[in-house]
């Protein structure tokens, strides 16, 4: 299918002139909004929850720092309040990827069109 990257913009709750704007891969395996921990102090004082073990493509384990509140707005699409998590990242070229997972999708009512290699509005949410 290939790679979808969208653009998102993540601001700290309780200080809006903090935030993050980056284009980010579309990765409905993820569940989170997943992030360098490179990028943390970008959002400034925002409470850590709790911890998380996740576990990569690769079948590896790793630890993830879950920090919110935070509002999420993926381009296009409405504004939703959650959790962001940072992970130890590699970035590649130069580049961080950072990750929007299928809870993200899901409560932005953003869906994944795979022919059409784009997101698109989802007009009612499931009740079952």
């Amino acid at each position: 299918m290939g790679r979808l990257i969208t653009s998102v913009k993540i601001d700290n709750v309780a200080d809006p002139s903090k935030s993050i704007r980056c284009d980010a891969l579309v990765d409905t395996g993820a569940s989170y909004m997943i992030l360098p921990k490179a990028w943390k102090e970008r959002l400034g004082d925002i409470k850590m929850v709790d911890t998380v073990e996740m576990e990569t493509a690769t079948q590896e384990t790793i630890k993830g720092e879950i920090y919110g509140p935070v509002r999420i707005q993926i381009e296009g699409f409405r504004s939703i309040y959650n959790e962001v998590v940072f992970l130890d990242m590699k970035p590649e070229n130069g580049i961080y990827e950072p990750l929007i997972g299928y809870i993200i999708l899901e409560q932005s009512q953003a869906a994944l069109d795979m022919i059409g290699h784009r997101l698109v509005h989802i007009k009612r949410m499931d009740l079952k």
